[in-house]
């Protein structure tokens, strides 16, 4: 195994051909290190490594990955050195599992995803010391195989490892982000960074979810708006009890974030409308198991689930 100190990423894989894991690939690839980008689904990856991946909006890229698979077993022929995890919440289990062998022969993985606890899902398979977390600040969508519209990107991202023996890799892993133009930095407060965006994912995604509404419609319509801002409220009261810091001003911020989302549907609304399942158990559903755990009654959480959940494919 490379020291800490020695590790000098060359070769990325990421997991999860989505708006995100396209966007991490193509800004990787523009700075001409090895990628490999990894989906079951042929259709979205089969454009990556001949056409290559299109972004549009806040930033334009066109650029060609290594490779494109579709089995994680495929990354055995050339291991790399970081795995992006940018798959949906709900299949990290399986993602660890099936990268297990990797990680074991020096490879670092990044949760890179949505959603509360995604880098622990893994630290409890692949081990704290080769487990990272990220939070990204930007918003994306695809809108066709590796073809990626991004509304707005807000640098610095953040990223930080789980066991601290790790700092210099994820140090060295934030570097070669920064120099593909993702502009990354490595903090000591990535539980709380990932509950300021994940409260507001839980008081918007399940209600454009359910309604159909886009994000700007959501904040425009006034009786809409109250369900957002009570699951904004309980959500911010959760983490408080539970001791987690979002900053007194944290409310004024998320309601400010929210209403400069833009006229787009997030992921969970792609979700449903695609028939595929959602990171609502993620979301509401970490408010509600940490909610319990501190005697904090969490009723428009268990409500947003339950709607999310009547309609989400079974």
């Amino acid at each position: 195994m490379v020291e800490n100190n020695e590790f000098n990423p060359q070769s990325f894989a990421v997991i999860g051909a989505g708006a995100v894991g396209c966007i991490v690939a193509a800004f990787l690839a523009r700075q001409n290190y090895k990628v490999t980008l990894c989906d079951v689904v042929p259709e979205l990856i089969a454009p990556a490594a001949s056409r290559g991946i299109i972004i549009e909006g806040a930033e334009n890229i066109e650029h060609k990955v290594t490779r494109a698979i579709e089995t994680v077993d495929d990354l055995a022929d050339d291991v790399p050195d970081v795995i992006f995890i940018c798959v949906k919440a709900s299949a990290t289990p399986l993602i660890g599992s099936a990268i297990e062998p990797f990680v074991q022969q020096g490879t670092y993985a990044v949760s890179w995803q949505n959603g509360i606890d995604t880098e622990l899902e893994l630290s409890r398979i692949l081990g704290k010391e080769r487990v990272m977390r990220a939070v990204v600040n930007f918003g994306c969508g695809l809108k066709g195989p590796s073809h990626v519209i991004m509304p707005f990107h807000h640098p610095p991202h953040y990223m930080q490892e789980l066991d601290p023996n790790s700092r210099y890799a994820a140090e060295t892993i934030c570097l070669a982000l920064s120099r593909s133009g993702l502009r990354t930095e490595r903090t000591d407060d990535i539980v709380s960074m990932v509950w300021r965006k994940s409260i507001m994912n839980a008081a918007m995604n399940p209600v454009c979810a359910v309604t159909g509404l886009t994000m700007a419609k959501a904040m425009n319509d006034p009786l809409v708006f109250e369900l957002i801002d009570a699951l904004t409220i309980e959500c911010s009261r959760v983490a408080r009890v539970n001791e987690i810091s979002l900053g007194w001003d944290y409310y004024s911020y998320a309601i400010d974030y929210m209403r400069s989302a833009g006229d787009h549907k997030p992921s969970m609304l792609m979700d449903i409308l695609n028939n595929r399942r959602t990171e609502v158990d993620f979301m509401n559903g970490k408010m509600i198991t940490y909610g319990r755990q501190a005697g904090i009654p969490t009723p428009y959480n268990h409500m947003i689930r339950g709607l999310v959940k009547a309609i989400e494919p079974s």
